[in-house]
């Protein structure tokens, strides 16, 4: 059993809570997220033993931290303890966190297998064709974006370049929060017009 201190942080998005812990659970720049059990099944043992508590709607998993999404009929301060504890001894007995990174591709087809699932929950999976621009809106997006949507309990990745438009994906708390639209307009979109004129638009694709 290794020391280990876990410590968790309000995020914009109400219904979400991100677990800060002092070691580090994934490569830098990695994250993943599970929208249920199955979709954990085989990737992640600890997302899916987190599905294990009614209450947890969602699971994403950054290099230093977990952001839980819950459902709306318990209040964080009934929960927050447990789950922290929980994500701590987790780590303290070197338990899996990921065992293998899985693909968009494989994640959706996790979530169409769930018996469970509805249809409208399943995500689609987009792809754009290269373009001269991808680099220099990765960077940006690197340098300026992604440091503060990490510090938010999320992560925003890339989709791709056209006609103007930006997509990208929003995770973790990001996704559906109340206040991502502004971050997203207001903040990712005048920071690449400013760079790169060619970008009229940045959008986030929801699946």
């Amino acid at each position: 059993m290794i020391p280990v201190t876990v410590y968790s942080e309000m995020t914009p998005n109400p219904s979400t809570m991100k677990f800060v812990s002092n070691k580090y659970l994934l490569p830098t720049g990695a994250s993943v997220e599970f929208e249920n059990k199955a979709a954990a099944k085989g990737f992640s043992p600890l997302a899916e033993a987190l599905f294990d508590f009614p209450f947890v709607s969602k699971v994403f998993i950054a290099v230093n931290f977990i952001t839980i999404a819950k459902t709306d009929n318990v209040p964080w301060d009934f929960i927050t303890m447990e789950l922290r504890e929980f994500i701590r001894e987790w780590i303290a007995f070197e338990k899996e966190v990921l065992i293998a990174m899985p693909s968009q591709i494989q994640l959706d087809e996790q979530a169409k297998n769930t018996e469970d699932s509805q249809p409208q929950q399943t995500s689609k999976s987009v792809s754009f064709a290269p373009s001269e621009l991808d680099d220099a809106i990765i960077d940006l997006l690197d340098q300026y974006v992604r440091p503060a949507v990490a510090n938010d309990g999320g992560a925003i990745d890339f989709l791709g370049y056209e006609e103007g438009k930006v997509t990208v994906m929003l995770k973790g708390s990001c996704a559906g929060c109340p206040s991502s639209t502004a971050t997203l307009k207001g903040g990712i979109e005048n920071l690449l017009k400013q760079h790169l004129p060619e970008v009229k638009e940045v959008v986030a694709f929801n699946g």
